[in-house]
């Protein structure tokens, strides 16, 4: 079976990810549970404009800023009037960024003037905007920290919780959901981690955590600290209470639209799926109508709810996490088949795959490199080759997966898991060769680190350079292939597909195999040749465009022999 998907109007976005705490971080101290002054942090003014023009020529069109709203921290602003915040409630000596304190206000760790640092937030946005890079920031609508509370909102902005009626579970009227009798207990490990006299916090009534787990003591393992928003959802009986609109709604859209009056291009809504459809499909036509270019990107992990987040809810693209990440992952862990690649188009994004959003890391998943996933960056050439190229949706790359970061060792609350720490202050050695004392050159990478990034910066041209990859329809070639079609064809290994417009045709193979090379014929069959408006019985010439020097010149139906090494990728113009 094959796609021809309807061709969209042009999507193929490149989000470089930027965590920006770790980002301009030049520290090496990198001592566990270290403080701000120990380890260091980034600011916004280490995204100078080298780093802008590196990224701008490394082929990104946007970028995310990630961590940028006020957040929990270990780490005492009271001097400049911010609340500090409970350590028995902050993962981290930084502090989780989804643990937002303040939805008008940015990180004061981010500044290097606090009081400034709403406008160094601003000239960010005018530096990126000037070298041709839309911002993307996030928005966390599902919790906030448990401690919440605005230094600097707008004058008539009503806080969160202010006018909540705390004697009840649940009101439509409420901005979060309480447990009437009994008082929050923070889990027994933060407990351990602070003396008795730094302990203040005191919530009564418990409200029910971000996770939405009913419980006055959530565990350690839970997002305790957080506690979930109300959105008119009753999450005790489940009954919905939308009319009239509860007030939660008005103020989550009084946020989205302060933040686009500040010149950001687009939110990533952080658990998207935790929050229900009808608000987002309310909130998005309204901040559309003022922002009609504004991009919505949704965390989501239930593909049972891909179809309501775009067709009703108006998210412009998904996470595709569930689907084609976790099928490509198990491909480069050795352990996957091509047929799930199959799979996901057909079964579950197929008709609408030009709203998913691709990527092999980001800040929640662990690095290519680590000895948790692949232990090799190289690994990442077919899968996200074939991430990239596959249907005509956006793709991501988190800074330094490029330069193969490999996130070693624990940093402090984030353990030795492969992740690169979104909890703590920390450096990343192997991005500050790239970082180069804010040169931004690259100029103390390893030869092997440069030719990976070289890759990656090969790839991103090849999408933004290439019609068929960025507005093409896509045929999968699985099918003519596989079962001995093609001699030598290992469709668990190998996967090959068409994209094509009227004016440029490509035919992509991906070996998948860290081990084998493969040799073998790639067969296009007839029906694919009259798609793409050729005729399968004339000569053409199949020129590598990508990573190969190879042309080679057959007979349209004959299939195309080719040799594949291990981890390796073929991307030919089909010209006659």
């Amino acid at each position: 079976m094959f796609t021809a998907s309807g061709v969209p109007v042009m999507d193929k976005l490149i989000i470089y990810q930027i965590f920006t705490r770790l980002f301009g971080n030049q520290n090496t101290t990198n001592r566990p549970y270290g403080t701000r002054d120990e380890n260091g942090v980034g600011k916004f003014n280490d995204i100078n404009d080298l780093a802008l023009q590196s990224i701008r020529q490394f082929g990104a069109t946007h970028v995310w800023y990630t961590g940028i709203l006020e957040h929990a921290t270990q780490t005492d602003y009271s001097h400049y009037g911010i609340r500090p915040d409970d350590p028995i409630v902050v993962k981290g000596k930084a502090g989780s960024p989804y643990a937002v304190k303040d939805y008008y206000d940015v990180d004061p760790d981010l500044a290097v003037h606090v009081p400034d640092r709403m406008a160094e937030f601003e000239a960010l946005v005018q530096r990126s905007h000037a070298y041709g890079l839309k911002v993307i920031i996030d928005f966390i609508p599902n919790h906030v920290a448990r401690e919440y509370y605005s230094d600097v909102k707008p004058a008539g902005v009503v806080d969160l919780g202010q006018n909540d009626d705390v004697t009840v579970n649940f009101s439509a009227t409420n901005n979060f959901y309480y447990l009437p009798g009994q008082a929050f207990v923070s889990p027994e490990r933060n407990e351990q981690e602070c003396s008795p006299s730094q302990h203040r916090l005191h919530e009564f009534p418990a409200k029910v955590t971000g996770s939405g787990s009913i419980t006055a003591s959530p565990d350690a393992n839970d997002w305790y600290e957080t506690i979930k928003l109300n959105y008119g959802l009753n999450i005790f009986d489940g009954s919905r209470h939308f009319d009239p609109i509860p007030n939660t709604w008005h103020q989550m859209l009084d946020i989205l639209l302060y933040w686009a009056s500040k010149g950001v291009d687009g939110f990533r809504c952080d658990m998207a799926h935790y929050v229900p459809v009808e608000f987002w499909q309310w909130a998005t036509r309204r901040v559309k109508q003022r922002y009609p270019d504004l991009i919505f990107i949704a965390e989501i992990y239930d593909p049972s709810l891909y179809r309501p987040f775009i067709f009703e809810g108006g998210f412009d693209y998904l996470y595709d996490k569930v689907g084609l990440y976790d099928s490509v992952r198990e491909l480069m862990e050795g352990r996957g088949s091509c047929y799930n690649l199959t799979r996901v188009w057909q079964q579950e994004s197929g008709d609408f795959s030009q709203h998913m959003l691709r990527f092999l890391e980001n800040h929640d998943e662990q690095r290519i490199a680590s000895r948790f996933f692949a232990n090799n960056p190289w690994a990442a050439i077919p899968g996200m080759t074939l991430s990239a190229t596959m249907h005509t949706g956006p793709v991501l790359i988190y800074f330094g997966q490029e330069v193969g970061v490999r996130a070693e060792g624990a940093e402090g609350f984030s353990g030795d898991d492969g992740r690169t720490t979104i909890f703590d202050y920390w450096g990343l050695p192997r991005w500050q060769g790239w970082l180069n004392g804010g040169n931004f050159d690259g100029a103390r990478l390893s030869d092997e680190q440069r030719d990976l990034r070289a890759f990656y910066q090969q790839l991103n041209y090849l999408v933004k350079g290439s019609d068929a990859i960025q507005n093409g329809y896509f045929y999968d070639l699985q099918y003519v292939n596989d079962n001995g079609q093609s001699p030598g064809y290992d469709a668990h290994q190998i996967y090959s597909y068409l994209r094509y417009t009227d004016r440029q045709k490509l035919l992509i193979v991906c070996n998948f195999s860290s081990q084998h090379t493969y040799e073998t014929s790639v067969r296009i069959p007839d029906t694919a040749f009259v798609a793409m408006n050729l005729e399968p019985a004339r000569t053409y010439q199949f020129t590598d465009i990508f990573m190969a020097n190879l042309t080679i010149e057959i007979v349209g139906s004959t299939g195309l022999p080719l040799l594949l090494p291990p981890w390796s990728v073929r991307v030919l113009e089909i010209k006659s």
